[in-house]
């Protein structure tokens, strides 16, 4: 095996470690890395999840003891150079004899990108960046987000079918005990099941009133996979609607993991009571739109204020629209079924004014395709995560 294609192949499996820590890390970024010794052979690997403070190359340098000197370090993010929790990692390798680093990207953080790169090289550590870029960078977009600009990643998420309706005319509301959505699923089980996996890479989600009205959802990651901190469930509800005996209530009620937080511009004393009561927690902002819904660039700040790196929007028509008129959305992620509701009274992806001329609309970049069963879905991204 020639050394571009072994060094490709340890970055390979440090990105694989690092997305081990998905979930787990925030609001810090996912870190994987592996030590190879002077003969080329894995010695060390750690994984960065938060728990124990300990930095991935710190965990793969105890793992690897005297064998990693003169070796060589496969990381997916610069190492940093600054005193934080724990003592810089740039000491911890240097001291361990580390002769060559391989890395994928520097550090998005502008007050430390490439500190940490020339620390190393002044200790005469050599030092190779840039391979496998792309997958480092989309690995940490949220980490990207939140570091660079307060806020967190904003992701778009929406189900619909090939005409673009997310749901047929409404019907007279039903007592929905299972979540089930009015007028039933659009998609199938193997992309809803691929849901759960962006709901667990996500630190909150975000659905407004009518959601939970209509649908009465749990709104809770099934992945099965393991979290670190809980996943946050925001709701927008200008005038504080969710019922009490709402599934996402009652769970707060039942599990007291004060999990549920409500945004609303106006709230009734009694009911703002009997929610707090029973573990919800609602903050109130000034209305700015004519409807008097709440400030959603404010609310994103907010969350930023927090520690939440990323949030979904799951919301229905109404809020895709909304997200998409403040101009908050950074990335979208549309599933769609082979299916054709038609009608004037279906109800569309997004509610609203909508953009007046086609030089104004909304353009999505950088695609990715994806295939589930029958089912598509369109990852694509409205702004870089990594930019101004």
């Amino acid at each position: 095996m020639s050394a571009h294609s072994s060094d490709e192949q340890l970055l390979h499996r440090a990105l694989e470690l690092a997305r081990a820590g998905i979930g787990l890390a925030s609001p810090n970024p996912y870190v994987g890395a592996v030590i190879a010794d002077a003969a080329g052979k894995v010695v060390g690997t750690g994984t960065y999840t938060y728990a124990g403070v300990k930095h991935a190359e710190v965990l793969a340098l105890e793992a690897a003891g005297k064998k990693s000197r003169r070796g060589t370090l496969y990381i997916n993010l610069e190492p940093h150079a600054h005193q934080g929790r724990t003592p810089p990692c740039t000491d911890a390798l240097i001291s361990a004899g580390i002769h060559r680093v391989v890395a994928s990207m520097a550090d998005p953080n502008p007050k430390v990108s490439g500190v940490g790169f020339e620390k190393l090289r002044a200790a005469g550590v050599h030092v190779e960046l840039g391979r496998l870029e792309e997958q480092a960078r989309r690995l940490n977009e949220g980490f990207a987000r939140y570091i660079r600009h307060g806020t967190p990643l904003v992701t778009l998420k929406a189900a619909m079918t090939l005409d673009g309706k997310i749901a047929p005319p409404p019907a007279d509301p039903l007592e929905r005990r299972d979540g089930t959505p009015a007028g039933g699923w659009v998609t199938s089980e193997v992309a809803r099941a691929h849901v759960q996996e962006l709901r667990h890479a996500n630190d909150a989600l975000l659905v407004g009133a009518g959601t939970i009205l209509s649908d009465n959802p749990l709104l809770t990651d099934r992945s099965g996979r393991t979290r670190r901190r809980l996943l946050l469930r925001v709701i927008l509800d200008s005038r504080l609607r969710v019922p009490i005996e709402s599934r996402l209530v009652q769970s707060v009620a039942a599990e007291r993991k004060n999990d549920v937080l409500i945004f609303c511009a106006s709230a009734d004393a009694q009911k703002k009571a009997e929610l707090e009561e029973l573990g919800i927690r609602i903050e109130t902002l000034p209305a700015v739109m004519p409807d008097g819904r709440p400030d959603l660039p404010a609310i994103l700040r907010r969350l930023g204020e927090l520690e939440i790196t990323s949030v979904m929007i799951e919301g229905g028509a109404t809020v895709n629209w909304t997200a998409l008129a403040a101009n908050v959305v950074d990335k979208v992620f549309l599933y769609y079924a082979p299916k054709i509701l038609a009608g004037t009274g279906s109800i569309p992806f997004a509610a609203g004014a909508g953009f007046g001329h086609m030089n104004q609309a909304a353009q999505v970049k950088h695609l990715h395709l994806h295939r589930f069963g029958e089912d598509f879905a369109v990852e694509g991204y409205l702004r870089d995560p990594y930019g101004e």
